[in-house]
């Protein structure tokens, strides 16, 4: 070799000394991208306050723009009466919507007319009310004509054939045999006895030792009425006072 003895190759680096970037070098980083970059400085220009420095910021910060500051925005309450007027006032409206509605379907739907029993055999007519409803074929031998009420009365009508002479004793006869027969009472008491136009009405109240049997009701009438004559039986059970009342009602309606 010459004087100059240097090894041949030359060494090159080693490989284990990689080498070190150093990020804090004070070279300026380019620009993400122009457009970018002018959308992100407009983004970055505060209302209030210095803005901050463009090398400060991370990249995220340099495309999208810095955030705004929220800021404190206190709840807004609002008061419990406000809430509970707002909920009586839509109750007192649809309370007048249901009154106004419920009043116009009363206005609207006509009463019921009252209806009637005809018996031709007997020559008598009589007078039902609303949920009265005339019957086809008495549960009574002997009767021609009944009504009911949907409950617990029943009106019966039938025409006595043979002359009459003593209508209290006729109706007095008629309301034992037919409290026998229907009522079938422990312990029977009259109710009423007495005249009534062109007749004669009895009425008689049975009671029952049992638990199970209510009271029971029954009214016989006679009339005689343009040389013909007519019984009239109504029967009631379980006897109550406006039932009662209105069986009555309906028997006193004959003409």
């Amino acid at each position: 070799m010459d004087g100059d003895q240097r090894a041949w190759p030359p060494r090159s680096r080693r490989a284990e000394e990689p080498e070190e970037l150093d990020w804090d070098a004070g070279e300026e980083e380019p620009p993400w991208n122009p457009r970018a970059q002018r959308a992100a400085r407009r983004g970055l220009e505060p209302e209030d306050g210095p803005r901050p420095s463009w090398e400060t910021l991370p990249p995220s910060a340099r495309l999208y723009g810095a955030p705004a500051d929220p800021g404190f925005r206190p709840v807004r309450r609002v008061p419990w009466r406000r809430w509970a007027g707002a909920v009586l006032a839509m109750a007192v409206a649809t309370a007048l919507v249901a009154g106004l509605v419920v009043t116009g379907v009363r206005l609207a739907t006509p009463e019921p007319e009252p209806g009637e029993l005809s018996d031709s055999l007997a020559g008598v007519r009589l007078t039902l009310p609303a949920g009265w409803q005339e019957g086809r074929v008495p549960p009574v031998t002997g009767f021609t004509s009944v009504a009911r009420d949907g409950g617990g009365s029943i009106v019966m009508a039938r025409p006595m054939h043979e002359p009459v002479p003593d209508l209290g004793k006729a109706v007095k006869a008629a309301a034992t045999r037919y409290g026998r027969l229907l009522l079938k009472g422990d312990q029977v008491s009259v109710v009423e006895d007495q005249p009534v136009a062109q007749g004669h009405t009895r009425a008689l109240r049975a009671s029952y030792d049992d638990i199970v049997n209510r009271p029971a009701y029954l009214r016989v009438t006679i009339l005689t009425r343009n040389g013909r004559t007519a019984m009239l039986v109504g029967l009631l059970q379980p006897e109550q006072a406006a039932s009662r009342q209105a069986l009555d009602a309906v028997l006193s309606s004959v003409r």
